[in-house]
């Protein structure tokens, strides 16, 4: 009997085994990644006026608690770090400030993600994978722009544009675009109320009135906070340090995210034959991570677990996988050091449903070639 369906069997007994929420851990964990992002500050900000190398270990230092912070927010997104709804949405929008983004918007694209994982037809992730016949039909310009923009190099800017600039410019450019629309619709109909005029207006940017108003008071605490710090503590200094630890935490954040879905060979089905079990088992990637970035990470390198169920907060995934060894036995393990092999698979096969590296994409054409070449000398 394969794995996939002893966990189909089983998967409603690990899950009530470990979808136990408990408030004071998630609490202690929310408290004290907080606690250290204000002392750390504090040292990044004061060391500079002693010497800028001793602010670099500060900055590193911010930039892995404010990856946490954000892991911690992804987890208040699904309702599991805290029992009761209330906490999870309370803490979850702090977390979105402290790591600059929206919390409920984003939460609702990330559990489209949970919904569909593995279905390449309906999300392909952050970079946004390409399939290997719209690759094929790309310039040589663009082929080589592809491969670069889903490499560790350009992974910082990619985190600078994720976490600090889209989140502002969306929230600016819809409200822009909100504010027109209503002052057309009170020109051209002046006893049109603005809550009629603005329930009409739709935009990709938000889906709902909810949804707007998350994105509002997150831009609105965040550059609040942006401009206290640039007052008290000069904006060169303040919006250096903390583009350079947004970026690291973006982009350490992108890399895990693309790794623990994009490997060698992971599964890529459509809508038609796509497993939601089998999606969490052999599309995901269990990370083997040293124990301070799993700390980091709130354990999200057990992803295979984590899509099982998002209902099993962070503090009970280790356990979970280690109580059911035999289960994820076919879940493939990249260790730290193969990540940047992982990221070489960034192409969805759909016909072989996998995920493929260029040079695979390459070998297939050379040979779809000879066999082309082969089949003409024999006519």
């Amino acid at each position: 009997m394969s794995s996939i369906r002893h966990i189909k069997e089983q998967k409603r007994a690990i899950i009530h085994g470990h979808a136990q929420s408990d408030n004071l851990k998630g609490l202690t964990q929310v408290l004290t990644t907080l606690a250290s992002l204000v002392l750390l500050w504090w040292v990044a900000l004061l060391s500079v006026k002693v010497s800028p190398w001793l602010t670099v270990p500060a900055v590193l230092l911010i930039s892995l608690f404010t990856l946490r912070a954000f892991a911690l927010m992804h987890e208040c997104g699904h309702g599991s770090l805290f029992r009761t709804q209330r906490l999870n949405r309370a803490f979850g929008f702090l977390l979105g400030v402290v790591s600059g983004m929206p919390q409920y918007v984003w939460s609702q694209h990330h559990n489209f993600h949970h919904a569909t994982n593995g279905n390449w037809d309906k999300y392909r992730g952050l970079y946004t994978t390409l399939s290997v016949d719209e690759y094929a039909a790309m310039a040589d310009a663009q082929q080589r722009m592809y491969r670069g923009k889903c490499s560790i190099a350009v992974a910082p800017f990619a985190g600078l544009i994720y976490v600090i600039f889209n989140p502002r410019f969306t929230w600016l450019k819809g409200s822009f675009s909100l504010m027109r629309h209503i002052v057309k619709g009170k020109i051209a109909q002046p006893n049109l109320s603005i809550k009629a005029r603005a329930a009409t207006f739709e935009t990709r940017y938000w889906k709902s009135k909810k949804e707007y108003w998350h994105m509002f008071w997150n831009n609105v605490v965040l550059l609040s906070i942006w401009a206290l710090m640039c007052w008290g503590f000069g904006t060169v200094l303040f919006v250096a340090i903390y583009l350079i630890s947004a970026s690291l935490a973006g982009a350490a954040g992108i890399i895990l995210f693309t790794v623990q879905h994009n490997f060698e060979h992971s599964y890529a089905g459509d809508g038609r034959d796509w497993d939601y079990e089998t999606a969490a088992i052999e599309g995901t990637s269990f990370l083997i991570l040293p124990r301070w970035l799993n700390f980091f990470t709130a354990n999200i390198a057990y992803h295979h677990v984590h899509h099982l169920s998002a209902k099993i907060p962070n503090y009970r995934l280790i356990r979970c996988h280690n109580e059911n060894l035999k289960l994820f036995s076919d879940v493939t393990r990249v260790k730290l050091f193969h990540i940047h092999k992982a990221l070489k698979y960034i192409l969805w096969d759909a016909r072989a449903h996998r995920i493929i590296s260029v040079a695979e994409y390459r070998q297939q054409m050379n040979q779809a070639r000879y066999a082309t070449d082969l089949s003409i000398l024999k006519s």
